[in-house]
């Protein structure tokens, strides 16, 4: 059975406007794809823990010379690789803190992006070794990208190369920064379209990462 794996980093339940837009997009995945297993990764329940010291020597050990500490040190690893690598879809769905990534989902991507696992390093730079698959990414911001009071936008780029980095390019992005509700209902109708025009090009089958998504991004 194919699967797809939903991923929330808010800090924030009931008031995440992130986690409200990316259910809607599970309940539409689910909806158009009834056979896809969903596989939920929710990293601020329990957060993850940030790299320590044992992980890192481990990671970087040969695997023929690893010992049970070693193992240990990359257990939590191997388990977040392993979603990864069963899922054929992937949803991410977060905030923007302090105009990055939160800390949540950058634990997650120190856990998961490492050199000779998940991906290689060579001359000619990192080539991933994950499969490619969709990746719909959706972020939520207090603050316009737009007009007198534009704010930098550090978190989109980040989560996009990391993703290359490890194989997945076929990642696209919702950004929803008109969180305020006299705009929510505008938003909401926007990402509607947005999710909807992806499921079409992505459409069923037993291997939805072998296809592309279209390119277009709204703010």
């Amino acid at each position: 059975m194919s699967t797809f794996l939903h991923i929330s980093a808010s800090s924030r339940t009931a008031n995440s406007h992130s986690r409200r837009l990316g259910q809607r997009a599970s309940e539409r995945i689910r909806a158009a794809h009834p056979a896809l297993k969903l596989c939920r990764r929710d990293l601020a329940q329990p957060f993850l823990p940030h790299p320590d010291e044992a992980f890192v020597e481990a990671s970087l050990r040969p695997p023929l010379d690893r010992d049970a500490n070693d193992r240990a040190a990359l257990a939590l690893s191997e388990s977040l690789i392993a979603e990864l690598e069963v899922s054929d879809l992937l949803v991410i769905d977060f905030p923007m803190y302090n105009f990055a990534l939160p800390s949540s989902l950058k634990a997650w991507l120190d856990l998961v992006l490492r050199p000779n696992r998940t991906f290689r390093v060579t001359a000619k730079g990192k080539i991933g070794v994950l499969a490619d698959r969709p990746a719909i990414c959706i972020m939520a911001a207090g603050g316009r990208f737009d007009g007198p009071q534009a704010q930098p936008d550090f978190a989109t780029p980040h989560l996009r190369h990391a993703l290359q980095t490890i194989g997945i390019a076929s990642s696209r992005f919702f950004i929803a920064d008109r969180a305020g509700r006299a705009e929510r209902q505008e938003t909401d109708r926007d990402f509607d379209r947005w999710i909807g025009g992806l499921l079409t090009a992505v459409g069923p089958g037993p291997a939805p990462h072998r296809q592309s998504l279209p390119s277009s991004e709204p703010r």
